[in-house]
């Protein structure tokens, strides 16, 4: 998801943000931060443009980090002239509604969704929080938007707030990859089985090598 939004929009970095305290996941992550960290620096280290940041660091008053929050944040420290985005999945864009500040954030960072193939712009309007609507936006004038868009079927939508403000919309179509959290534990917990066997060719295809050597290592998700 991430390569395919740095192609189709020209970004210039991607940003990796492990989060200290997920407001929705009030039982918590089941590795630490400072291993989450690690894990993804290790998964993004031969990806250029990819950089892990630490803006979602946990709070010294063990506050949730909300990602409204995030983005101003991230938007005061642009340069001039920068455009900062918020790239997520669709299942992520369907919960968006229960997200604080949920009708703020597209306006504070333009969303890029990564769709399923042949997803409804229906599906996507009953998913937005409310007070927002959304159209399929006319052809891009821009060259750089529009040979993106041909070149990689990114779609462009606009929203509109109560305010009468406008915020445009990208879909990433056709990034329809079947992985869950749940596939990836249970091919850790598998790995690790047979490597504590002695099996020496075990592992998981949904890993890059080295962060599966540090999950082992640090004997995590058991």
């Amino acid at each position: 998801m991430a390569r395919a939004a740095r192609a189709a929009l020209a970004l210039n970095t991607v940003l990796f943000a492990p989060v200290g305290a997920q407001p929705l996941k009030p039982e918590g992550a089941a590795a630490g931060f400072e291993d989450r960290v690690a894990m993804t620096r290790l998964a993004i280290a031969n990806e250029p443009g990819f950089a892990v940041s630490l803006i979602d660091a946990p709070r010294p008053s063990a506050a949730p980090n909300y990602t409204l929050g995030t983005l101003l944040d991230l938007r005061a420290q642009l340069p001039p002239g920068g455009t900062l985005f918020c790239l997520m999945g669709a299942d992520s864009f369907f919960g968006l509604r229960r997200w604080h500040g949920a009708a703020e954030i597209p306006f504070v960072a333009p969303l890029i969704v990564a769709s399923r193939p042949g997803q409804p712009l229906d599906d996507l309007r009953q998913a937005l929080p409310p007070g927002l609507t959304m159209e399929a936006a006319p052809p891009a004038t821009d060259s750089t938007h529009a040979s993106s868009s041909s070149t990689f079927g990114l779609l462009r939508c606009i929203l509109h707030n109560p305010a009468a403000e406008t915020a445009p919309l990208y879909l990433l179509p056709g990034l329809n990859v079947e992985i869950s959290a749940s596939q990836v534990r249970e091919q850790i917990q598998s790995a690790a089985e047979s490597f504590d066997s002695g099996a020496s060719d075990s592992g998981s295809e949904l890993l890059c090598a080295s962060v599966l050597d540090y999950i082992r290592a640090h004997r995590l998700y058991r």
